[in-house]
This record gives C-alpha cells, sequence and structure tokens, in this order.
C-alpha cells in the first residue's frame, strides 16, 4: 500500500511537498519522509506508486554519501535505529523513507538539466523560440532531443 501522507503527531509538522513531508525534530535538526505521492506538471495525484519514497530515499542517501568528502551536505542518517526515540516511534510509516538533517540555511536554487524539449521549456518556446532565455534553432516538436544538453538553474523564491 502507497503511503501518500504521514502522520507524526508528536513532531512539529513544517511543510509538505510534492513528495516530501518535513517535521522539526529539535532545534538543529529535520526530518525528511518521502512518501510514495507521484507529482506529474506539478500536480500532485491522488494515488501513488507503493515503495517510491523508499526509493527516493535509497537514491538519495547513495549521492549524499558517495560526494560527502567533496560537497558537505545536510544528511546525518537515513537509519531510524540511529534517529531519536521520538522519531524511532513511528518506525513502521517511516523506515527506510526517511532522512535526519541538519537545519542549515537553504540555498533556493534548482538545477535543471534539459536533453529534451518538452513541459515548460516547450511553453517558452513556442512564444518566444528560447529556454531560459537561450536561443534555440526554430522547428523543434515537442519531446525532440535538444542540439546540446542545456544547464538552466532556477531561483525558487
Amino acid at each position: 500500500m502507497a503511503l501518500i501522507q504521514t502522520n507524526c503527531p508528536d513532531l512539529k509538522f513544517i511543510a509538505r511537498g510534492k513528495v516530501r513531508d518535513i517535521y522539526e525534530v529539535d532545534e538543529h535538526s529535520l526530518l525528511f519522509v518521502a512518501t510514495d505521492r507521484i507529482s506529474a506538471f506539478d500536480v500532485i495525484m491522488k494515488s501513488g506508486i507503493a515503495g517510491k519514497g523508499k526509493i527516493l530515499t535509497q537514491i538519495s542517501e547513495f549521492w549524499f554519501e558517495l560526494l560527502k568528502e567533496t560537497i558537505p551536505n545536510h544528511t546525518i542518517t537515513c537509519n531510524i535505529d540511529q534517529m531519536p526515540d521520538s522519531v524511532q516511534k513511528y518506525r513502521d510509516q517511516l523506515q527506510g523513507r526517511s532522512m535526519l538533517v541538519r537545519k542549515l540555511r537553504i540555498l533556493p536554487v534548482e538545477a535543471i538539466v534539459r536533453g529534451y524539449i518538452t513541459g515548460s521549456a516547450m511553453s517558452e518556446y513556442k512564444t518566444k523560440g528560447t529556454v531560459c532565455d537561450i536561443s534555440l534553432p526554430s522547428g523543434l516538436v515537442e519531446s525532440q532531443q535538444l542540439p546540446e544538453i542545456l544547464f538552466t538553474p532556477q531561483y525558487q523564491g
């Protein structure tokens, strides 16, 4: 069964994103919980995919662990046995899908790498002939591979 929404009433609920729920654990740490919600084109679907949140957490953990010596990050642990008792009491719903992290000042940037023209990129291209103000050749069609990969970071404010 897919976990669409978490319920941890003894933790302070902070925010619900498209996929993750965020709780405050203490003054220095937060709990990120990857649910099984599905989001497409900025719309959250009513149903989810069972286990999706666990897979997302494993992918995040892999990259944060691999890169931690090069790029310090916010991760404390993904192992629920190493989390405070206030988190462990919700083990049944949080196991494998939770990340205890340090509270840090956020850098509100979304890094988007585009290899194909679709979604919001296609919408901009149709009206302006550009993607993030980068001029592209005329005649591109929906979901066509771009002539070169585009890196289009965007401020999330």
